[in-house]
């Protein structure tokens, strides 16, 4: 790749104490590239366009200046934090003396790798953080749309994750404008696009958003395109035409329960058939509503907040299996369920009865506010309870307290005892838990 700025190039910006030194560049796209900066000592990433940018996209300085001025909607979204143009005009906030144009931003941090590294089979990433990546990423939409914001082009190339915690962050915030505004010349990703701007029904939205947020989910969950299945192996050239009728003018969910024509390829497309049946129903669910009735309804689509739902919810049903270890998702209730690696029958698990819903006892499930309080939003960021095994026994299950309060247990004798806070307490004599936030029963299987 050429570098517009070559490593070594010194950015003179009035308004800075110091210059903006290149040190490599990062990435590149269509719009521009990115390079890792430094400023008196500070690691930054800069965006610098291209220069048919402008010409492109008039609006997008000005669109840049308000989203620096609005600041992100949460801590998922790597956020223009400055802004460099040659002319100095109120929205503008550093005056740059080269030509061109660009942006300041916080530098992803280590630990992130592109979410098309987890989709391609190349990342070590467990099912509970997938599932909480896309929760975190339908929470941060969540935000964005309160806000009256659009986002127009989701795609894989857009997602960081942390593997280690399931955490993301979402880069190229540059396309974010207010819903219904100036559409600007950003239409979207093919493959993420919503069907009705691949045909210039409709320009990108907030409901345009729900389909490539739905996308996204799915190939963060399964690997796999939610309209790619047998259809498109009978496609010799999969060219514009072809794309424009597979993804816009006769597109087909993969899993639609009513239409059969586009299953998964059981070669080609095994990912997909694998990863499917492992999931909870309620969370198929809105699949099936977002890639069926919500191909050609955008109105029909599911919600931010209705992802969020899920997504909490699988987390609270995951359980591990005694044979192999696999994170598995039975349904609330159900018996008999077989664990979808191994085949061997899932056993009755321990669960935890909160005032708002159950979690089952399996090591990493965490309880969070919303299952004390039902007026509360789901939110996995602050956790008051995580369960853990035992170091040396992980078929001993304990519950550590993460709040700065004290809890009670109540052992099966009727004796309490004190948990203190950062504390863990083993769950097998305990029949409840008395905390501030509310009472938690533990249920275990067999016992009365």
């Amino acid at each position: 790749m050429t570098w517009i700025l070559p490593p070594g190039t010194s950015l003179r910006c009035e308004g800075l104490n110091a210059p903006l030194q290149v040190l490599r560049g990062l990435g590149g796209g269509t719009q521009g590239q990115v390079y890792e900066v430094e400023l008196a000592g500070e690691r930054l990433a800069l965006k610098w366009y291209l220069p048919a940018c402008i010409a492109r996209d008039p609006r997008l300085p000005l669109r840049l200046a308000e989203s620096i001025r609005a600041t992100a909607p949460n801590d998922d979204f790597l956020w223009p934090i400055a802004l460099l143009r040659p002319e100095l005009e109120s929205a503008a906030l550093i005056r740059s003396r080269e030509p061109g144009f660009g942006y300041l931003m916080d530098l992803r941090p280590p630990g992130y790798v592109g979410a098309h590294e987890h989709v391609g089979g190349h990342l070590a990433i467990s099912l509970r953080n997938v599932l909480r990546a896309g929760f975190f990423l339908a929470d941060a939409f969540h935000a964005l749309h309160l806000r009256g914001l659009c986002y127009k082009d989701i795609s894989l190339g857009n997602l960081f994750l942390e593997p280690a915690s399931g955490r993301i962050l979402i880069c190229d915030n540059d396309n974010v404008d207010v819903d219904g505004q100036d559409p600007g010349s950003v239409l979207g990703t093919p493959g993420f696009m919503a069907p009705e701007v691949l045909l210039g029904q409709a320009r990108p939205g907030a409901n345009s958003d729900l389909f490539s947020l739905a996308v996204l989910l799915f190939r963060l969950l399964t690997r796999h395109d939610p309209l790619r299945g047998q259809l498109e192996l009978a496609i010799r050239c999969l060219d514009e035409p072809a794309r424009r009728k597979l993804y816009g003018e006769d597109p087909v969910f993969i899993f639609d329960p009513a239409d059969a024509r586009n299953r998964p390829d059981p070669i080609e497309h095994a990912a997909a058939l694998l990863t499917w049946p492992i999931y909870p129903e309620g969370l198929k669910a809105l699949f099936e509503q977002s890639f069926c009735r919500g191909l050609r309804q955008p109105g029909q689509r599911a919600l931010t907040g209705q992802w969020r739902r899920a997504l909490a919810a699988a987390l609270d049903q995951r359980q591990l299996c005694p044979s192999c270890g696999q994170e598995t998702f039975p349904e609330p209730g159900s018996s008999g369920t077989s664990c979808w690696n191994c085949g061997t029958v899932l056993p009755a698990p321990l669960l935890l009865q909160l005032p708002h819903g159950q979690v089952i006892a399996a090591p990493e499930n965490a309880l969070h506010p919303h299952h004390f309080d039902p007026l509360l939003e789901e939110d996995l960021r602050r956790p008051l309870a995580q369960v853990e095994a035992h170091p040396s026994d992980a078929g001993v299950l304990g519950l550590r307290n993460l709040t700065g309060e004290r809890w009670i247990a109540v052992l099966g004798s009727g004796e309490r005892v004190p948990l203190e806070p950062g504390r863990t307490c083993n769950l097998a004599p305990v029949r409840a838990l008395i905390t501030p936030a509310g009472p938690i029963a533990v249920l275990h299987p067999g016992r009365p």
